[in-house]
């Protein structure tokens, strides 16, 4: 792979991450508008988020102030570049803050210094799975809003009556949306991970917010479950940024990983409703193949 190809692939991935709220993202808000009376508060946020995100992809500006942290996943082959694609990342994250298009969103946690580049320890984070195939890389930007909103349940819960079963699940994730309430710029989409450790069951749960909001899960209890707490969580009528309305969520996205017999983990990843996320594929120089 070419270092300059691959540098520019992924400013533009990062740029438009920033910039262009994804089609089933933005489906997803008109017909959350459409569903409300148009003299509401709910219509009238809805419309004015829309009307936003229009103007931030014509004139190239982010969708939203708070640009977030970057999370990104190399899908690759071990000897596909990797180590070239984690540089031109870094290079384009340095490029776009620059520009402005990223907000300086990293603090040393020590000195409460602004490292004013986005990159420290660990930043970007930079997640890597063996893969066959062409690399493909995945792009999440995650306002501190919303992650501030995530959270992890370990059941049985009595708090809320959650026992160790898909009910106890759906209990903890409609608690979490009621927690929630506005803080994370509603409406939300859901990504959860049942299983794993402390952990990894943040990361899955994240990961599960690259689906599409169409997709429906492969595994039907899970579908069902998706289904339910969906509407559940719409009928709270916590609404628009907390303002009360037919939609509080925009989706929720299930997954599980392997758990600890003695461990029984739900972990919620609360994503606003600028959830920004765009994956693409590389060919063999570097340059996008396809957006994914």
């Amino acid at each position: 792979m070419e270092s300059s190809r691959l540098q520019r692939s992924m400013y533009e991935l990062i740029r438009r991450t920033c910039t262009e709220l994804p089609a089933d993202v933005t489906a997803a808000l008109d017909r959350a508008r459409n569903a409300e009376l148009e003299d509401s508060t709910a219509y009238r946020t809805l419309d004015i988020i829309l009307r936003s995100t229009s103007l931030s992809r014509e004139k190239g500006l982010p969708i939203c102030q708070d640009t977030g942290a970057l999370l990104v996943v190399i899908r690759s082959r071990p000897d596909d570049g990797v180590l070239l694609i984690e540089q031109a990342i870094v290079s384009a994250v340095r490029t776009l803050t620059r520009e402005g298009i990223l907000r300086q969103n990293c603090v040393d946690p020590l000195t409460e210094k602004n490292t004013g580049d986005n990159t420290g320890a660990h930043v970007p984070r930079v997640h890597f799975e063996p893969a066959d195939g062409p690399p493909r890389i995945g792009i999440m930007l995650k306002g501190g809003g919303s992650e501030n909103m995530s959270t992890q349940y370990s059941l049985p819960c009595p708090g809320i009556d959650a026992a160790r079963d898909l009910e106890g699940v759906r209990r903890c994730v409609l608690d979490a949306v009621y927690q929630a309430q506005g803080r994370g710029c509603a409406p939300g989409i859901l990504g959860v991970c049942i299983g794993g450790d402390r952990a990894s069951g943040y990361l899955l749960a994240k990961m599960q917010l690259f689906r599409d909001l169409k997709d429906v899960n492969h595994v039907p209890v899970l579908a069902a479950l998706e289904e339910t707490i969906l509407h559940e969580a719409n009928g709270l009528g916590i609404g628009p940024m907390g303002l009360g309305g037919k939609t509080t969520l925009l989706g929720c996205k299930i997954g599980t990983a392997g758990r600890h017999p003695a461990s029984y983990f739900v972990t919620v990843s609360y994503s606003c409703w600028a959830t920004r996320r765009y994956r693409v594929e590389l060919d063999g120089r570097g340059d996008i193949r396809q957006w994914i």
